[in-house]
């Protein structure tokens, strides 16, 4: 029985600039010599849009693309986020977070594990319980039972309940979705998730604060941690504290 007891994030996926159109663009407008001063390619693109806004790519303002995006962020001009997008897989994660997570619908996209074509399941133990306390040993005993169940269901239903349908691959279909019945909340899932910077940012404020689940809060600061990584500029303005994730420009 596998025990999974924190979350793996994969960045998978992240914007290219397209640095020919980009030159062939301002120069139609007659700008010669602007370019952004960083190398990574949803700022360059968020401060794109932003200063399309305003065409105001021949004066621009002192201190970079750093500088932009705080003023960006310090204004709320959020909608230029949305250009920048980053693709994830988070493993580790429980069907009971991803439940809570998928409640993040604008300008997020999802792909999930299907419980009805893998046979082997593991679980996630939830971040209150210590292995060997009195809940953490009735926790593992549960599921246990769980997956004893889950695999001796799967067993009879197969070659009993379903015994009558000729194709192999639906009856075993058929057994394991009836079977994961009695699977717990703490089943261990994989997600694909895509998401841009906007979006992105307004997950980490929900999710990452002390008053969010725990699970997903471990998990949000677990991509704070890739993103700020990825794109410093973007996400570089969000601090961890006892408070959970905390900015001074919140819902940008």
């Amino acid at each position: 029985m596998k025990i999974i007891n924190a979350p793996s994030v994969y960045l998978v996926g992240k914007q290219e600039l397209n640095s020919l159109d980009c030159a062939e663009f301002l120069e139609a407008h007659g700008v010669a010599h602007w370019n952004s001063d960083t190398d990574n390619a949803s700022e360059h693109l968020v401060e794109i849009a932003g200063r399309l806004c305003y065409m105001s790519f021949a004066k621009p303002r002192p201190g970079g693309n750093k500088a932009y995006i705080d003023h960006i962020l310090e204004v709320g001009h959020g909608s230029v986020l949305e250009h920048a997008v980053y693709s994830m897989i988070f493993t580790g994660v429980s069907r009971s977070l991803t439940h809570e997570l998928v409640r993040h619908r604008a300008g997020m996209s999802y792909s999930q594990l299907s419980q009805r074509y893998v046979d082997k399941v593991s679980f996630v133990r939830p971040p209150g319980i210590k292995p060997d306390s009195f809940a953490g040993r009735v926790w593992a005993s549960n599921i246990a039972h769980s997956l004893a169940s889950y695999e001796s269901m799967i067993e009879n239903l197969e070659h009993n309940d379903f015994s009558e349908i000729d194709n192999p691959t639906l009856r075993r279909k058929r057994a394991r979705e009836t079977a994961r019945s009695v699977l717990p909340n703490c089943t261990e899932t994989k997600i694909f998730v895509t998401g841009n910077a906007r979006a992105w940012r307004h997950f980490l404020e929900l999710r990452g604060s002390i008053h969010a689940d725990a699970e997903i809060q471990r998990l949000a600061i677990a991509v704070l941690d890739v993103l700020q990584a990825e794109s410093p500029n973007l996400f570089g303005d969000y601090t961890v504290t006892d408070q959970g994730i905390e900015t001074k420009w919140r819902k940008v």
